[in-house]
């Protein structure tokens, strides 16, 4: 069977990581067949394949047959539109928008059977995240209570917010950590825990950094059935932390570093509380802690999952349509900081949009 040609649209920071693990035979059945930049001189380091600086051109002349979208967010939606109507396979970069009404858009193209149309939430490839996921399905935890998750290690730079105009601004990114950094975590939030009914978030915005979006978040998040969550990010703090703390009915699972750790309850918090005749003191527990080597194949493991789902020998793991609970709980978020109100979701997506345009109109970046 012949390999797949990819094209990538955009070939910075992420895209040229993609390009090099296409070119270096790091996915079985696929090659790199074109790149495309506005900015001629990223694309020249890739010469050894067709080249172009319209992304147009690489959809529509190129022969490739699917496209990666690496470009500033807001370019995510119509390039992804367009690669999908063209027939095109497509694995869209995260967020998949930057704005709740944007995916929206972008999900209702007309996808074709057998059409592959994927978003790139590598994190989804972690084992640890894998086994606590299963952990939930199966039952083994019981309702969860309570979730926390610190994820700090973000730390950036005012060099690193001075490399590119559409950095930390309103009209080139539509956030700051939250649509930059996190999406991956607030992608995992929703694929393991399920999305809040209400979001109250407090953020700083150019707290840490000459910036006008968020670079400090907290944020608390409330389920229907009770359950609550607690998610703390920056791109200010050093060293950071990425520490996901689970209280549920069978104990306390911790995840970080390479570890999982459970501390699991002998009797459910729920029954012992009901049945003891103890006035103090909580179920026992026993405590076993999993280790794994490494954090999954990442990237290079969405690709092959795409590679392999366009076969027909796998499931999708990470697909496009379930982008936009990340955006939206992103949304949420920084619109719950702005107002310093509790946003009820879903998320009115057409009075996010009016909002965040007029935060570009007024924006003087």
């Amino acid at each position: 069977m012949s390999n797949l040609r990819f094209g990538i649209i955009g070939v910075g920071t992420m895209g040229s990581v993609y390009a090099g693990l296409l070119r270096e035979g790091k996915i079985a059945g696929a090659e790199l067949g074109a790149v495309c930049d506005a900015d001629t001189g990223r694309t020249d380091l890739w010469n050894s394949v067709a080249m172009y600086d319209r992304a147009d051109l690489l959809i529509n002349d190129s022969g490739v047959d699917v496209v990666i979208v690496a470009t500033p967010h807001y370019d995510h939606v119509p390039l992804a539109s367009a690669a999908l109507d063209a027939g095109l396979h497509v694995v869209v970069d995260k967020p998949i928008a930057p704005t709740k009404r944007g995916a929206e858009t972008l999900l209702q193209c007309d996808v074709q059977d057998g059409q592959i149309f994927a978003a790139m939430f590598n994190q989804r490839t972690d084992p640890r995240y894998i086994r606590l996921r299963d952990m939930i399905q199966s039952g083994e935890l019981g309702r969860i209570q309570r979730i926390n998750w610190i994820i700090t290690d973000w730390f950036r730079s005012d060099a690193y917010y001075a490399s590119g105009g559409w950095r930390a601004t309103w009209k080139g990114e539509g956030g700051g950590v939250l649509l930059n950094q996190c999406p991956h975590q607030l992608d995992l939030w929703q694929w393991l825990f399920g999305m809040p009914a209400r979001v109250r978030a407090f953020c700083g915005f150019g707290r840490y950094h000459n910036i006008e979006v968020e670079d400090d978040v907290t944020a608390y998040l409330e389920y229907a059935d009770g359950g609550s969550g607690v998610f703390i990010t920056t791109t200010g703090e050093a060293p950071g932390t990425n520490r996901l703390e689970i209280a549920a009915d069978m104990g306390r699972v911790v995840v970080e570093g390479t570890t999982l750790q459970w501390i699991r309850n002998r009797t459910a918090t729920a029954e012992w509380c009901k049945t003891t005749d103890k006035r103090f003191g909580a179920p026992e527990t026993e405590t076993t802690v999993e280790t794994f080597e490494n954090h999954g194949e990442q990237h290079a493991g969405i690709l092959k999952n795409v590679v392999a789902a366009i076969r027909g020998e796998a499931e999708l793991i990470s697909p496009a349509i379930e982008g936009i609970h990340s955006v939206e709980l992103a949304n949420a978020m920084i619109y719950s900081g702005f107002q310093h109100e509790t946003i009820d979701l879903p998320l009115d997506s057409n009075r996010y949009e009016e909002w965040i345009k007029s935060r570009i109109e007024a924006s003087t970046r």
